[in-house]
């Protein structure tokens, strides 16, 4: 039985996060991003949320660049060809190279979509069985050690499993020597967002001292092979993030010993989907997966938590509570932690209702396509 979409909307949104958020990129506060409207005949709505950054600093993709691709690609795709089931997005949408944010937010909404026609959670549509995942939280560069070493014992106190710390040249030993000497039980994982190259071995093996869960994507962006040679030389383990776009590029990693851990976000490798394939390679391989943010709001947020109740989900992941980022989410109810616990919603879909006052409150644009 396919699934008849009657139109999609996009809604363009600007939320301001509470505090600013900086990486050894830069600083970001206010977030541009589309919510995606996919609605059946029968009137049920599914959502899905872009996670592209307003600028081309963490992939090569934009918010320009998703509209341009969603509106003048991907929408008109599915208006030419029928889908049974969600898993056959990513394929209709295989001739686009690619762009794989943009075609995760389509996805997102046609599983949401697929799930609520089923009466079923999102977790169970994917094959999820946790009724509860354990998350972490990540916490951007701070003004200074005091300021981070007060920060991370707010987000222990308010339960967070493990603790991921962004660090570049100049800001990274010394930083994580600190916060060990005072929180000498702490999971730590380091994020250095490709800061590095293999000139800094030697600086790198420090690490090995500080007892950390990994180094998150050390090298280069696109790269698999120099981390490789970087791992052989680290007894931390090394997790990629951006150079995993694809299944393909997973297997990859894993075939040559790049890493020991893998950062799954959805936007990133396609959709839930591919997300899905490279959990299942992973799971079979004994590499282990945590599902990685993207500063998502609610609809985001969502997808991540009924990613992370398939099993090979084993470490905490970035899916922290809404209030840590909005002072208003688009959901109801919003996500919320406890004892570093987020309790998988059963309702049917993403398990949370947009709330549309809020939506409208926070849109700057709509557009929608007939089907």
């Amino acid at each position: 039985m396919t699934i008849p979409i009657k139109q999609i909307t996009l809604h363009k949104l600007n939320m301001r996060l509470k505090n600013p958020f900086r990486t050894s990129f830069g600083t970001l506060q206010d977030k541009e991003f589309f919510i995606i409207e996919v609605m059946d005949d029968d009137g049920n709505r599914g959502f899905g949320e872009s996670v592209a950054f307003t600028s081309p600093w963490y992939t090569e993709e934009t918010v320009k660049t998703n509209q341009h691709m969603i509106e003048d690609f991907l929408i008109p795709i599915l208006q030419k060809n029928a889908i049974y089931h969600p898993d056959e997005v990513s394929e209709l949408f295989s001739s686009i190279r690619k762009n794989n944010m943009a075609k995760s937010t389509v996805e997102g909404a046609i599983w949401d979509l697929y799930a609520k026609r089923k009466n079923i959670p999102l977790a169970q549509a994917l094959g999820g069985t946790k009724s509860e995942i354990d998350v972490g939280i990540s916490i951007g560069i701070q003004p200074t050690t005091k300021d981070l070493l007060r920060t991370i014992d707010r987000r222990l106190k308010e339960g967070y499993k493990r603790i991921k710390l962004k660090i570049k040249p100049g800001h990274d030993i010394d930083v994580l020597r600190e916060v060990r000497a005072h929180f000498p039980n702490l999971p730590i994982m380091a994020d250095a967002n490709s800061a590095y190259t293999l000139e800094d071995v030697e600086h790198l093996k420090q690490l090995d001292e500080l007892d950390l869960m990994m180094i998150e994507q050390p090298l280069g962006h696109d790269d698999i092979v120099d981390h490789a040679k970087l791992q052989a030389e680290l007894k931390t383990p090394i997790c990629l993030d951006e150079s995993i776009n694809s299944f393909a590029d997973a297997r990859k990693a894993v075939q040559l010993s790049s890493c020991k851990v893998i950062n799954l976000k959805i936007g990133r490798v396609g959709g839930l989907t591919e997300a899905k394939l490279i959990h299942d390679y992973c799971l079979n391989h004994e590499v282990a997966v945590w599902c990685g943010g993207m500063l998502e709001a609610g609809v985001g947020r969502a997808h991540n938590i009924a990613l992370t109740t398939l099993a090979g989900f084993t470490l905490p992941g970035d899916t922290a509570g809404s209030s840590n980022y909005w002072e208003q989410d688009i959901i109801q109810p919003e996500v919320t932690v406890e004892n570093g616990i987020i309790k998988v919603p059963h309702a049917p879909g993403i398990g949370y209702e947009v709330d549309e006052a809020i939506l409208n409150k926070f849109t700057v644009d709509v557009k929608t396509f007939h089907f």
